[in-house]
């Protein structure tokens, strides 16, 4: 990739806009009509491994679809919008109810927690779960699945907003990769990756390092699966971490004492764009059913004194 190339911001990538062919999605795609339906095309996208978090969360199985939602997150915000837009379905990429497998958790912290906080966290599953149902809806979650779809998945579309191409890719394992730039100082990096990203709502990002440490490829993960020391044999240069899957007492001192860069940004940040990626096929693939993207981005409101 050339330098001009990765400065660029007008590319359709870099708002999440999907660039991508049809032929997988299309596969399976024709008679979707009811949630139980959607969940089921979704899952035949590609295998996962079992129990996966990819299956319908509350709602009846049964409801016929009015229109399609997606979202990183099924904030109870996000749903009342999407009520109010016609959506009777929303496939969402993150857990409804506060632990990552949902209503099936029995380890989730919440549920060990003393009093109050125990008794807060059910209350507060058991409203959102009740006006769900109230309401008709149906909140299913694409996780695993778009986690690990090479190509299209949440580690792909991220890299496109980022401004790279398939072509650039010089490393790459399920969940990780690695793209080849033109060598620059870290910190210049790290400036145009910042430019990609205000756009989602984080107008700057963490770095770690050594600033004019030479960079000539970008490393990244998917999700809470991108600690650095996971892929560091993949030899990147430069990796790009999300706030939930580093300690500031680990990854990132270990980057301000080898100078190995690090950057770090929110994981909704990072997953914004697969998800428009996705409405973005769900449109073309299911041309019955509208759907509708909600975005959310950096999922924290920056403040500046």
């Amino acid at each position: 990739m050339k330098r001009k190339e990765f400065i660029g911001l007008a590319a359709p990538a870099a708002i999440g806009l999907s660039v991508l062919p049809d032929s997988l999605f299309a596969k399976g795609s024709r008679g979707v009509e009811s949630a139980r339906d959607l969940n089921a095309y979704l899952r035949s996208l590609i295998e996962v491994d079992e129990p996966s978090v990819d299956k319908i969360i509350v709602g009846d199985p049964d409801t016929l679809i009015s229109k399609i939602g997606t979202a990183w997150m099924p904030y109870w915000s996000t749903l009342k919008e999407a009520r109010a837009k016609g959506v009777n379905t929303l496939v969402v990429h993150e857990p409804t109810f506060y632990t990552h497998r949902d209503l099936d958790e029995t380890r989730g912290s919440y549920l060990s927690s003393p009093s109050p906080a125990k008794e807060l966290f059910m209350e507060q599953v058991a409203a959102k779960k009740q006006w769900i149902e109230d309401n008709g809806m149906v909140v299913i979650r694409c996780h695993d699945v778009l986690d690990k779809i090479e190509g299209y998945g949440i580690p792909f579309a991220f890299g496109r907003a980022l401004g790279f191409k398939d072509s650039d890719l010089i490393n790459s394992l399920t969940y990780y990769n690695v793209y080849g730039i033109e060598t620059q100082p870290a910190i210049e990096v790290a400036r145009q990756i910042a430019l990609k990203l205000k756009g989602v709502g984080q107008p700057g990002l963490a770095f770690y390092g050594d600033e004019n440490y030479p960079v000539k490829s970008v490393g990244l993960g998917t999700g809470c699966i991108c600690d650095p020391m996971q892929f560091m044999e993949l030899e990147m240069d430069l990796a790009i971490a999300i706030d939930d899957s580093v300690s500031t007492w680990i990854q990132t001192t270990f980057a301000e004492d080898t100078g190995r860069p690090l950057i770090v940004v929110n994981h909704g940040t990072t997953e914004e764009f697969g998800m428009k990626e996705l409405s973005d096929q769900l449109n073309k693939s299911l041309d019955s059913l509208e759907t509708i993207h909600f975005k959310q981005g950096c999922s924290y409101r920056w403040l500046t004194a």
